[in-house]
């Protein structure tokens, strides 16, 4: 776990329980090497990022409730700006538009970027921001896809705070119709 994101999401609460477990030293050794500044992406996590065709998105809603959603698309939909900004268009969909308003009144949001075949994890502690695409036609059209341009409607974008790379103890593998498919061509 690297130092930023616990210093970022561990609680005193949670410290406490640490203690109380007998783990808070090993975990208070890795907070002191915070660093003062925000996580950048690697190559490592931007390649990681660009190979996913979906994610899990965490933000809160006006009166703190946790609101989870699935985002998915053609794979690299979510795409790496800078080594602290990612971003994805928002297409048009069930226009309930909950992240969106989430984000437009508590920034923070949470992302799990799964590979279940490999079985790892990445998590991304970041604020996010919410544009239109009437607000900023030009911006939303450079980050939708060719092919999803007509149906962007906004776009999200993700200043990266924190970022960890999770234990894959309880992932359990699970692959795709096309994984699949090309695992038993090769092993024909």
């Amino acid at each position: 776990m690297t130092a930023n994101y616990l210093k970022t999401l561990l609680s005193p609460t949670a410290r406490a329980l640490q203690t109380f477990d007998g783990s808070r030293e090993l975990y208070a050794n890795m907070e002191a090497n915070a660093t003062n500044g925000d996580d950048r992406l690697t190559s490592r996590e931007a390649t990681f990022i660009m190979q996913r065709n979906s994610f899990y998105m965490a933000s809160v809603t006006d009166d703190g409730w946790p609101y989870v959603q699935h985002r998915g698309g053609e794979t690299g939909f979510l795409q790496v700006i800078s080594q602290s900004r990612i971003g994805f268009a928002d297409l048009r969909g069930n226009r309930q538009f909950m992240s969106a308003g989430n984000v437009r009144v508590n920034d923070r949001v949470s992302l799990f970027l799964m590979d279940y075949p490999n079985r790892r994890r990445l998590k991304i502690a970041g604020r996010g921001a919410y544009v239109t695409a009437q607000d900023a036609p030009d911006f939303v059209s450079q980050i939708a896809l060719p092919a999803h341009r007509d149906k962007a409607v906004g776009a999200f974008l993700i200043n990266i705070v924190a970022f960890d790379w999770n234990c894959p103890q309880y992932i359990t593998p699970r692959w795709t119709a096309d994984e699949l498919k090309a695992q038993k061509e090769t092993s024909e």
